[in-house]
């Protein structure tokens, strides 16, 4: 079938919602890529003249078209669409099922993922919907618990949301110039080919008259975009002057507090070498010169008491009986015997002097006065006469041993 303006509006009246209709009318309208602008402005017309399901069914074609067109990277349809696909959006969710609106929801929500249309494009799609969810007199949220296009303009800055109206216009003015321009200048092209045979006078009129109007049409379009780029290079300038202005305070602020922070670290190092200089002087045990220059005084070695022996008893027992002193000597190591009770033998050992072992026998026997026994102890006698004690108080056995040791008999 031949492309006319017919013929795209009873391919537009036949398409139903099942995916091979949308697909099947998809692929005749690329296949005629090159009436892309004609052919999207018969789709929003067509949409305007719909009901709510009919929308949605057109909705769904541009949808299959532009994703079509951004895979085989042909962007005809996609610069058709552009100018158009904001306010064709709003109209079919206007006034719509809130099923219907949520399936147009989806749809747009597709095109931010797969980055069909450009970020200002798609930000207008967005806002538009946002406009007519705000303007519900119902004051009811969406099933969803929201816009799905709520962060990507909370996401903006506050000091760029200014910019953002900027763009869009631009963007828009752009497309639309771009399509009206290469038209323009293909009619233009073509009129003055050499190869084009010249039509008679009253066509060859008629067609340097449209070719006027679409040159007119396109210089109009192209200064929308200058307009529009140069309100656009004014919010950018002011927002760079902004900027340099803050950069300038804050390159200051650094400054000084660069400077402060310095002079507490100097101050804090004083303040550390004032407690090392005074903890040198308090606490070194000798007399040394320090890093820091500080003498600390000698330290007094302390006094140490000498070891003294522990006292020595006395071998004489208290309250035994008194004798005529006798020299007492170091104990020999042949003439000792061991005290009875003692776990020793109660017998002299051989070549002990019988005088003392009598004495001490004695004295053993019949107990000192106070009741004390005596100590041992050894006396080494010499050459003393023992005889002279028999006529002392000593017991008669004893006397009479004395005496025969002092005469002894071979």
């Amino acid at each position: 079938m031949a492309y006319t303006d017919d013929a795209v509006k009873a391919k537009l009246s036949a398409l139903n919602e099942t995916q091979e209709g949308i697909v099947t009318v998809a692929q005749w309208v690329m296949f005629h890529r090159r009436h892309a602008e004609r052919t999207g402005q018969l789709w929003l017309q067509k949409l305007r003249d719909s009901p709510a399901p009919k929308r949605l069914n057109l909705i769904y074609l541009a949808n299959e078209v532009a994703q079509q067109s951004k895979a085989r990277r042909k962007e005809d349809f996609l610069i058709a669409f552009s100018p158009i696909i904001a306010e064709a959006t709003a109209t079919a969710y206007k006034g719509a099922s809130n099923d219907i609106q949520q399936k147009i929801r989806r749809v747009v929500e597709v095109w931010r993922q797969r980055a069909i249309f450009e970020n200002p494009i798609q930000d207008a799609v967005e806002a538009r919907i946002e406009e007519i969810d705000k303007s519900r007199s119902t004051g009811k949220k969406p099933p969803l618990g929201g816009s799905l296009f709520s962060n990507s303009s909370s996401s903006t800055p506050s000091e760029l949301q200014p910019l953002v109206p900027l763009q869009v216009a631009l963007s828009k003015a752009a497309m639309t110039s771009g399509a009206s321009s290469t038209a323009a200048n293909a009619e233009y092209d073509k009129m003055h080919d050499p190869n084009t045979p010249q039509p008679t006078p009253p066509v060859h009129a008629a067609r340097l008259s449209q070719l006027l109007k679409a040159l007119a049409n396109a210089e109009s379009s192209v200064s929308e975009v200058v307009k529009s780029r140069l309100a656009l290079i004014d919010g950018l300038e002011k927002l760079l002057e902004t900027n340099r202005s803050a950069l300038s305070k804050e390159q200051s602020l650094t400054a000084q507090l660069s400077e402060r922070k310095t002079g507490v670290e100097s101050k804090k190092r004083e303040v550390e070498d004032g407690i090392m200089r005074g903890l040198t002087v308090e606490n070194l045990p000798t007399a040394h010169i320090g890093e820091f220059g500080a003498q600390a005084e000698p330290v007094a070695r302390p006094e140490v008491e000498a070891l003294t022996p522990p006292p020595v008893e006395a071998i004489t027992p208290v309250g035994s009986p008194k004798h005529e002193p006798q020299s007492v000597s170091e104990p020999q190591a042949t003439a000792g015997f061991a005290l009875p009770g003692i776990g020793q033998p109660n017998v002299p050992l051989p070549g002990t002097d019988l005088s003392a072992f009598s004495a001490t026998l004695n004295e053993l026997q019949h107990g000192s006065p106070n009741g004390l026994n005596a100590k041992k102890r050894k006396v080494d006698h010499g050459e003393e006469d023992y005889t002279k004690f028999a006529g002392g108080d000593l017991d008669a056995d004893v006397a009479e041993l004395l005496g025969q040791e002092g005469n002894p008999q071979n």
